[in-house]
C-alpha cells in the first residue's frame, strides 16, 4: 500500500465522519418542537368564582373562592330568620339534621357545592347542588306520649347543571323556589 493511498483512505474516513456528524446535528435540530407563547392561563389552574345568592326564604348570602376545575367547594351560611330561632326541643323527629344556634333553636341554613370542570376551549361545565331550610313557625308532635312544639322546618334541595365561559361572565340561574343563584368566574 503506498504512503498517498493511505492518506487518501484516512481523508475519506474523516470526511465521511464529518458528514454524519452534520447530518445528526442538522436532523435533531430540525426535530425540536417549537415553543408556543399564550396570554391564557392554564386551563387547569385556579379560577376565582363569585356565588351570590338571593332568597325570599331562605335568605341572602354572597361569596368569593378560588378553585381548579375538577375539584368542588362547599358553601354553607347559617342565619337568623326574620321571626327570629325557633326553639327545638332535643326529642323532636329529625333534630340532628336540624340547622341550630348555640341555644340549640332552629336557624335557617343554606348549603351550595360547586363543581365546574372547565373545557378546552375554557368553558366551564358546572354542577351545583342547592340545599336549605328554614323555620316556619312551630307544629305539634307526639314523641312518646309527650306532645312536643317541635320547629316546622321548610326545605328545598335541587341540582342544576350548566355552563359558562370563565372569562369574567356571570351566569344567573332561578330555582324551582324562586331563588335566584348568580355565579361569576374569572381566571
Amino acid at each position: 500500500m503506498s504512503p498517498s493511498f493511505r492518506l487518501s483512505a484516512v481523508a475519506a474516513i474523516s470526511a465521511a465522519c464529518l458528514a454524519c456528524a452534520l447530518v445528526t446535528i442538522s436532523s435533531s435540530a430540525l426535530a425540536a418542537t417549537p415553543i408556543k407563547i399564550t396570554s391564557q392561563a392554564a386551563l387547569d389552574g385556579p379560577i376565582r368564582y363569585t356565588l351570590k345568592i338571593t332568597s325570599k326564604q331562605f335568605g341572602n348570602a354572597q361569596d368569593t373562592r378560588t378553585i381548579r376545575s375538577g375539584q368542588s367547594d362547599d358553601y354553607t351560611w347559617k342565619t337568623v330568620p326574620p321571626g327570629g330561632p325557633v326553639a327545638a326541643p332535643e326529642a323532636c323527629p329529625d333534630y340532628a339534621s336540624l340547622p341550630l344556634d348555640a341555644n340549640g333553636a332552629m336557624i335557617r341554613q343554606i348549603q351550595v357545592r360547586l363543581a365546574p370542570v372547565v373545557g378546552a376551549d375554557g368553558t366551564a361545565t358546572v354542577q351545583l347542588n342547592f340545599q336549605a331550610q328554614t323555620p316556619r313557625g312551630t307544629k305539634s308532635v307526639t314523641q312518646a306520649g309527650k306532645t312536643l312544639k317541635c320547629p316546622n322546618a321548610l326545605m328545598t334541595s335541587q341540582i342544576v347543571r350548566f355552563t359558562m365561559p370563565t372569562s369574567g361572565s356571570t351566569k344567573a340561574v332561578t330555582l324551582s323556589d324562586g331563588t335566584e343563584i348568580v355565579l361569576s368566574a374569572k381566571r
